[in-house]
């Protein structure tokens, strides 16, 4: 173990940031974000669609059937943004909404062939960036970059990101 104040073997001793470096990090978020949501954001432009609505086919696509209810927890977004977007996905033909068989008030979402064939090409497109850059980082540090958005996740956020990702990859 490093004595305090003392770098570990190995990096820096990542307990006494500094400023300067949580400002570097922050802005590593914003440029890898604006290059992980370019290829997306060209191919929904083609489509008029925004970032909401990609976010709502991925979700959709990830659990057959969910509740509109489930899909406003998920996104955290106001029932009448969601609508909205729902409103647009269903009437292009995109998403297909069918009423609970238990509860008629439900209403649960799928994709149609159409849907499914875009958030392939939305999804590719950022799997492909993803893959490269895990590639070129290595496993260690794709292990340290999931840990370190797992625990900007608040509570609730990460209990959603894990039933997600204990009902499949």
């Amino acid at each position: 173990m490093a004595e305090r104040g003392t770098a570990p073997s190995g990096g820096e001793n990542l307990l006494f940031l500094t400023d300067e470096q949580l400002r570097k990090g922050i802005e590593a978020m914003f440029f890898a974000y604006r290059g992980f949501t370019a290829d997306p954001d060209r191919i929904l432009e083609s489509h008029s669609y925004g970032r909401a609505h990609h976010r709502a086919i991925h979700f959709i696509n990830r659990a057959p059937g969910t509740t509109v209810n489930n899909l406003l927890a998920i996104l955290g977004v106001t029932k009448q943004s969601l609508n909205r977007v729902l409103r647009t996905l269903i009437e292009d033909g995109l998403v297909e909404s069918r009423v609970g068989a238990r509860d008629k008030r439900e209403r649960h979402l799928y994709l149609t062939e159409a849907g499914q064939a875009l958030e392939r090409e939305l999804s590719e497109a950022q799997r492909s960036r993803m893959r490269a850059a895990y590639r070129a980082a290595g496993p260690a540090a794709v292990a340290g970059f999931r840990q370190v958005l797992e625990a900007m996740m608040d509570a609730e956020q990460r209990r959603q990101f894990n039933a997600m990702s204990e009902g499949g990859s």
